[in-house]
C-alpha cells in the first residue's frame, strides 16, 4: 500500500475570488505580447513540445548552459533524484518550505540552521547539500557575493553542493551572483514576468545531469510559446517594469516602515493568522508566515500604485498594535 509523506508545505496565491492578492510576490505588469503568446500556444498545442533550440537561445541570453524546467519546483524534484538520497541536507530555519519537503521525500537527513551564510557555513559537512534562497523568501534579504563567501568557501572546501535559489533575483537592484563549480542555480520567470500559471524556469549548472532525468515535454505548448517571445524580448520587459516596482517598493518601505531587497516584505503584526483574516474585510489578501515558523509576521508584495495605496491605508486603519 502507498503511504502519504508526512510533511506538507503551504504556498501563497489567492484561492478565493474577489481579493486583491498581495500574497504572491509577482511582477504586477504583464508583458505587452501576452495575447500574441497565447495565440502562438494554440498553434503549438497539437504537437509535442520540444525546446532544445530555445534552451540554447536562453543559454546565450543568460550567459551559461541551462536546463529548462517547469519552474523551480520541477528542478527541486530533479535534484531529489540526482543528489538528495541518503545525504545530509542543510536548510536555513526561515525559508521556502519546499526544500525540506523534497529532502524528506527523498530520504535525506535534514539539518536546520541559521539564515545567515556565515553561521550556516558551520553546519556544512563533506558531501552534504546546502539550500540557500537569495534573496530569501519570506524576508527578502539579499546577500551579495562577498557576504556569501564564508558559505561558498565551506561548500568548496568540504566538497559539498550549494543549491542557490535565485527565484527573485530579477527584483534586486544591481544583483550579483557567485560563479563556482559546485553551485546549482535555480531561476524562474514565474515571478519576474508575473505568470505563475506558465511553468517555465531554468537551472544553471550540471546541465547534462539535469537533462538526463528531466521529464519530457514538461513545460507544454504555452511554455514553449512563452520562451519564443521571451527570446525576442531579450528581457526588455524587465528593464521597463523593474524601475516601476522599485519606486513603489520605496513607497511601501516609507509608508509601512519595512525593508527588503526584493519585491516583498514581512511585517510583525502580532497574530498573523488573525491579521490576515482582518485584511480580507478590506478585500486584501496577504500571506501569514506561520509556515515559515514566523507566526507573528505577514508577507506582502509590491503591486501597482493604487493597489499599494489601499494596502497602506488598510494597515493604518487596523493599527500597529493589532
Amino acid at each position: 500500500m502507498l503511504e502519504p509523506v508526512k510533511f506538507s508545505t503551504y504556498h501563497g496565491g489567492s484561492r478565493e475570488e474577489g481579493l486583491l492578492d498581495f500574497s504572491a510576490s509577482l511582477n504586477p505588469y504583464p508583458p505587452e505580447w501576452l495575447d500574441e503568446m497565447f495565440e502562438r500556444a494554440k498553434e503549438l498545442s497539437n504537437r509535442y513540445p520540444y525546446y532544445e533550440e530555445l534552451e540554447e537561445g536562453l543559454g546565450e541570453l543568460v550567459g551559461g548552459q541551462v536546463t529548462i524546467t517547469a519552474g523551480i519546483t520541477e528542478a527541486l524534484y530533479l535534484l531529489g533524484t540526482l543528489a538528495l538520497r541518503g545525504r545530509k541536507v542543510v536548510i536555513p530555519r526561515h525559508t521556502y518550505g519546499e526544500y525540506e519537503r523534497v529532502a524528506r521525500i527523498f530520504g535525506a537527513e535534514v539539518v536546520k540552521g541559521p539564515n545567515g551564510p556565515d553561521k550556516l557555513a558551520e553546519l556544512v559537512e563533506r558531501d552534504s547539500v546546502v539550500f540557500f534562497c537569495n534573496p530569501n523568501n519570506p524576508d527578502g534579504r539579499f546577500y551579495r557575493v562577498k557576504e556569501l563567501k564564508p558559505l561558498l568557501d565551506a561548500v568548496e572546501d568540504r566538497k559539498a553542493l550549494l543549491i542557490l535559489d535565485e527565484a527573485f533575483i530579477d527584483f534586486v537592484k544591481d544583483a550579483d551572483s557567485p560563479e563556482r563549480e559546485n553551485i546549482v542555480k535555480l531561476r524562474t520567470f514565474t515571478k519576474s514576468y508575473g505568470l505563475p500559471g506558465i511553468r517555465v524556469g531554468y537551472v544553471l549548472g550540471f546541465s547534462n545531469a539535469f537533462r538526463s532525468v528531466r521529464m519530457p515535454w514538461s513545460i507544454g505548448s504555452t511554455g514553449v510559446a512563452f520562451l519564443e517571445f521571451l527570446l525576442r524580448d531579450s528581457f526588455e520587459h524587465l528593464r521597463k517594469t523593474m524601475p516601476l516596482i522599485w519606486r513603489e517598493k520605496e513607497r511601501l518601505e516609507k509608508g509601512l516602515r519595512v525593508k527588503s531587497d526584493a519585491n516583498f516584505f514581512i511585517k510583525r503584526v502580532g497574530d498573523a493568522k488573525e491579521f490576515a483574516e482582518a485584511l480580507k474585510r478590506y478585500g486584501i489578501l496577504v500571506r501569514s508566515c506561520e509556515s515559515f515558523s514566523l507566526p507573528e509576521f505577514v508577507r506582502f508584495s509590491v503591486r501597482r500604485p493604487e493597489e499599494n495605496g489601499r494596502l497602506i491605508e488598510a494597515f493604518r486603519e487596523l493599527g500597529e498594535g493589532f
